[in-house]
């Protein structure tokens, strides 16, 4: 039966997954395939090459960078995640991924997408990010609609995934993967409330399939959240979560609170890890 690890994303929420995949990384756990949405497609990528201690080192070090993730980078280049910085500076210059191990990674890696003209989710294999294709749809799973500019690669135009799916894991399954780790950033109380779409309304009037999913998106989450519940009861998935919610916005980039976010990850982990040895294993 082939493993799957399923990552949510949630900005900077998920330096919550940044812990809980240290843990596993310096346990030796390993996947048949890993997929993650947003902030958990970048994590997904250090632990596809074998890095643990790589995402917890550049983020403490660059997220209060005002190229890193800012307004400043928002009001001069339209992306409140900086393109060059985030993409290109860290990952090739300042803190390498070691792509090589990516390429040659056994475990598939996806990252999954919104096409903001189909308003529906594509789930894209990612293995050489020198592919500069690759990068940039690694780089469109994390760009967060009204404030970033929409990703073209291969002629389409592209969103962060988590707007047509959250937390991907029946997608995974459909393709194979049928026991399943899924890491997830909310509680399993928490349920997402209607936003008023009045802004997505106006920015992406021209594309009437993607502000659909985006006023679908809190019933697709909500029927997500629910599923996975249920798969978790039939033994199917391990579910890592947070026990009470994360007190830490998206946008936080305070190192001593991404530390602390961190931290409760990684205890998490710790503390399921002889259970998660046996879910695996059995």
């Amino acid at each position: 039966m082939k493993t799957g690890l399923v990552l949510e994303g949630g900005a900077m929420r998920a330096t919550y997954t940044i812990g809980v995949l240290d843990v596993l990384m310096e346990n030796k756990i390993t996947f048949d395939g890993i997929i993650g949405v947003s902030a958990g497609a970048i994590h997904g990528v250090s632990y596809a090459a074998n890095q643990p201690g790589r995402n917890i080192r550049y983020y403490k070090k660059y997220a209060s960078d005002k190229r890193f993730m800012s307004f400043y980078s928002l009001l001069t280049t339209g992306d409140i995640v900086g393109k060059d910085f985030c993409y290109n500076e860290i990952p090739w210059k300042l803190d390498p991924i070691d792509n090589e191990t990516l390429k040659n990674s056994k475990t598939e890696f996806y990252a999954v997408v919104a096409n903001v003209e189909t308003g529906k989710s594509e789930y894209i294999r990612i293995n050489d990010l020198k592919d500069p294709n690759q990068m940039e749809y690694l780089r469109a799973s994390a760009s967060m609609p009204l404030v970033s500019k929409m990703v073209e690669v291969d002629g389409k135009k592209l969103l962060d995934g988590g707007i047509t799916d959250s937390i991907p894991l029946k997608a995974f399954q459909n393709m194979g993967f049928k026991k399943n780790v899924v890491v997830a950033t909310r509680t399993d109380s928490y349920v997402k409330t209607e936003e008023q779409p009045f802004l997505s309304k106006i920015v992406y009037k021209k594309y009437p399939n993607f502000v659909n999913a985006v006023i679908r998106r809190p019933k697709m989450y909500n029927d997500e959240k629910e599923y996975i519940l249920g798969e978790e009861k039939k033994g199917t998935v391990f579910l890592i979560r947070p026990m009470a919610e994360l007190d830490i916005s998206r946008t936080d980039t305070d190192p001593d609170h991404l530390e602390r976010i961190y931290r409760i990850g990684r205890k998490d982990a710790e503390r399921r890890l002889e259970e998660l040895k046996k879910f695996l294993n059995g």
